[in-house]
């Protein structure tokens, strides 16, 4: 038998196998998008720790970090009071949006009444509409249930909060994590005579954390960063957020240059203590399709 030769080829090496150009583009298009999205904040950061002669002139780190800055601004532009209307402000509009969110959510996913494709299609057309919009008809609306209602809503938390408890981005990101619960949980809890309630609070909630905690975090933000409609609907400091309190303090500091980026710093702080508690839900919200099994 004539004797055969085997001949294996050896395998491409990765740096003659060819580079990947696209895989490069991406990488630096991304850390561009970083930089210019990093490099402000980091700048506030360092003036904001800065003395005045630093501030004003081309120092891009302090010499010796003036803590103290934080203390002064926080004093100076009194934001203990705006804090304080602000936490509140948010708190009760993102427990509002969060119910209301999940039980409308519910009701376009897993319900069947008249309308209903129309209803929702009519609703996500709100999300094309700029907000400047909404605020006459919001301030009219509030404006007349301040004369029907026994109490004020007009300068007091009902006008700063009950307008935003429904978000239709919210509802929205609800509805389609929720018609993505397997069928099969609702037929077995029907077997066990379970309610449309009891199967959202007990199945369909649990399972659902992370785009609710979503949902809670947008809503939380949004708040916090509202200024012109509390504005709008507030006459007195009693109910004004830190955002104006900021604001304030930006015109009130004039060259106080490094104040008035500690004043920024402590505005924002508390979303960023948050975003830093919840960033793993936060991923995993926007990355996951849908139940697997």
């Amino acid at each position: 038998m004539a004797s055969q030769t085997v001949t294996t080829r050896e395998p491409a090496s990765p740096v003659t196998a060819g580079f990947n150009w696209a895989r490069f583009f991406t990488y630096v298009a991304l850390i561009i998008g970083a930089a210019i999205a990093i490099i402000p904040f980091l700048a506030t950061i360092s003036i904001s720790l800065m003395n005045l002669t630093e501030a004003t002139s081309q120092t891009f780190i302090p010499s010796t970090p003036q803590w103290g800055n934080y203390i002064e601004a926080w004093q100076e532009a009194d934001f203990s009071e705006f804090f304080f209307n602000s936490l509140i402000i948010a708190l009760i509009t993102v427990a509002g949006e969060v119910t209301f969110g999940v039980l409308a959510a519910y009701a376009f996913a897993r319900m069947e009444f008249p309308g209903k494709s129309l209803l929702f299609g009519l609703f996500l057309a709100t999300l094309t509409l700029p907000q400047a919009i909404t605020w006459v008809p919001n301030f009219l609306t509030v404006s007349w249930l301040g004369k029907v209602t026994p109490f004020q809503w007009i300068d007091n938390w009902p006008a700063l909060t009950v307008p935003f408890m429904a978000s239709a981005f919210g509802i929205f990101l609800l509805r389609q994590f929720f018609q993505q619960i397997p069928d099969e949980l609702w037929d077995s809890a029907q077997i066990d005579g379970a309610s449309h309630l009891r199967y959202l609070l007990q199945i369909v909630v649990p399972l659902s954390k992370a785009p609710i905690l979503i949902l809670g975090l947008f809503g939380f933000l949004g708040s916090w960063d509202s200024l012109a409609w509390p504005i709008l609907v507030t006459r007195s400091l009693e109910w004004r957020p830190i955002s104006y309190g900021l604001q304030s303090f930006l015109q009130e500091a004039g060259s106080f240059v490094h104040l008035q980026m500690a004043g920024a710093i402590i505005t924002i702080l508390p979303i960023l203590v948050l975003y830093f508690f919840t960033q793993r839900q936060f991923i995993e919200a926007m990355t996951r399709s849908g139940l697997k099994g």
